[in-house]
């Protein structure tokens, strides 16, 4: 499918993987930082917080495979660690051998899982975990597990209306956020409607995924936990030795939308605690 549309800019870039041309952009200099949405968002998720590491990061962010302009796999397999492979894949392909990598939602159980299967193929630098999945007892949002019955999934598949695309944005940040306005609605509504998007979505809500949480202590790459007081399911801190973690008071899930500020600071002072002698 030729692409060209509202949703890429002069600064968006392709890289060919897996069969399909993953839709990122890169900005800035400096140590690389790869930044990971969560599911049924965008590259757009996390691009606030991008605009403020960019003066001191070399940022890459990318529409995961399933989501946004790079659309949805051609193999269906929407299993983290399917995620994981072609991510790494993806650094190949522009050259990165050395990162630090954060993930929101899906992204950060994408970046853990990376952590576990690439120590050796990809120098990470350091892992930012926000509001990351991957634990049994993380509760799924209520529309996520509407989605997977089969006859709302069906439904899913042929028609995604904006009213509840509005709805799964409010349900998804914190109490007190305001930052859920038309142009937000429209942009998301936008990108659940590209072709096949969509369909992948019901794909990967219906993949069963393994528990590999009784893996998470093996991970030694430095490890900063950013969650919402109210997250559940977040046992990063207990798991991974040595790792950091920050709470925000009042955020949903959707903190690097709801408070960039809050997000890029903490990473920043960290991934630089990092380089100039190590987190306290």
């Amino acid at each position: 499918m030729e692409i060209s549309d509202t949703d890429v800019h002069s600064n968006s870039q392709f890289a060919t993987v897996d069969g399909m041309r993953i839709h990122y952009k890169r900005s800035g200099t400096g140590p690389t930082l790869v930044l990971l949405h969560g599911s049924a968002s965008s590259l757009y998720g996390v691009e606030a917080v991008a605009q403020r590491l960019w003066p001191s990061f070399d940022v890459i962010r990318l529409d995961l495979p399933g989501f946004g302009v790079t659309g949805p796999r051609p193999d269906r397999d929407y299993r983290v660690t399917t995620y994981a492979e072609t991510l790494a894949r993806f650094l190949d392909a522009l050259g990165v051998e050395r990162c630090a990598v954060a993930g929101n939602s899906l992204g950060g159980n994408i970046a853990w899982n990376l952590a576990l299967d690439h120590p050796d193929h990809l120098q990470l630098t350091g892992l930012v975990l926000i509001n990351a999945t991957g634990y049994p007892d993380k509760e799924l949002p209520a529309a996520m597990a509407l989605a997977r019955n089969p006859i709302v999934g069906q439904l899913l598949r042929r028609f995604m209306p904006r009213r509840a695309v509005e709805r799964s944005l409010r349900q998804a940040v914190g109490p007190n956020s305001d930052i859920v306005d038309a142009a937000m609605v429209e942009r998301a509504h936008r990108m659940w409607n590209r072709p096949g998007n969509r369909a992948a979505f019901v794909d990967f809500l219906c993949t069963d995924q393994p528990d590999r949480s009784g893996e998470i202590p093996h991970i030694h790459v430095p490890t900063l936990v950013l969650r919402s007081a109210d997250m559940d399911g977040q046992h990063f801190t207990r798991d991974i030795a040595g790792s950091v973690e920050k709470v925000h008071p009042d955020g949903g899930h959707l903190l690097p939308e709801e408070d960039p500020v809050w997000v890029a600071d903490a990473i920043a002072e960290y991934l630089r605690s990092l380089q100039f002698g190590g987190a306290e």
